[in-house]
């Protein structure tokens, strides 16, 4: 005997509610996300993207031909950051810097249960991709390359002028990825492009300052692997200075209604 929509068997009491009422219900609640989708996916996105990265960006230090000078790096830095976040960027917002996710974090983007294994997955993905970088290239290359670390700085008197360019082009690159990516008001599809033209630009501009590093993950995997710790803090610094300016930027001035403190 089946029942028609309208009888009273049809419309009979099912805990309380009808059985109208338990289908409509049913397909209109939004479904939960997995925990392993909320805590864990996005950490072995970021490890994985971070890896994938900073193993391009050595090999393409330790490989480049003096002919293209700092083109070379820069295209490869900037295209592969850029593939990275538009192919992991809705898994954990394609960070794989820890200065972007402290800025994240400061304006509402990340959970802060989520940014120290973000760190972690960071460094250990900038690790990995410079083992790989080593595993792969000629042994001499590697050497006078110092395995895709940063060597620009060989003296006190360039610390100066490395901070502030570290700061200055991080904070390009963190607002890139703070008003692309997150800034509803601002927020476009381009994002990964933008972002990684940014490294680009700023390799190009800044390259025989400091490096350009822009990421301390970047500067943590082929330092550790080659062994190369020179005025390594300062690729630490300049990053998370210039990640709290843009919190502040942000908070107080430029970001969104969701994001700004005052003037709502």
């Amino acid at each position: 005997m089946s029942l028609e929509a309208g009888s009273p068997m049809a419309d009979a009491e099912f805990g309380g509610m009808s059985i109208k009422e338990v289908e409509i219900e049913g397909k209109h609640k939004p479904l939960q996300p997995h925990w392993y989708e909320v805590y864990v996916q996005p950490c072995i996105a970021e490890l994985l993207g971070s890896t994938l990265f900073i193993f391009i960006a050595c090999c393409s230090v330790i490989e480049n031909v003096e002919s293209t000078g700092r083109l070379q790096p820069a295209l490869a830095h900037g295209l592969a950051l850029g593939l990275n976040i538009a192919f992991l960027g809705n898994i954990s917002g394609g960070h794989f810097n820890p200065a972007v996710s402290l800025a994240a974090w400061l304006i509402g983007g990340l959970n802060i249960v989520l940014l120290l294994p973000y760190w972690v997955a960071q460094m250990c993905g900038g690790a990995i991709g410079a083992a790989l970088a080593k595993a792969m290239t000629a042994g001499e290359r590697y050497v006078n390359a110092t395995g895709g670390a940063f060597s620009a700085i060989t003296s006190d008197e360039q610390i100066p002028a490395a901070i502030v360019g570290e700061i200055v082009m991080t904070l390009f690159l963190v607002l890139a990825v703070c008003m692309g990516a997150i800034n509803e008001k601002t927020k476009t599809p381009l994002a990964p492009f933008c972002i990684g033209f940014t490294v680009t630009a700023d390799i190009l501009a800044g390259g025989a300052v400091s490096g350009a590093c822009m990421n301390p993950a970047r500067a943590f995997g082929p330092a550790l692997v080659a062994n190369y710790w020179d005025y390594h803090w300062l690729y630490w610094v300049g990053p998370m200075v210039a990640s709290l300016i843009a919190g502040l930027l942000l908070r107080l001035l430029i970001g969104g209604r969701e994001i700004r403190l005052f003037l709502k």
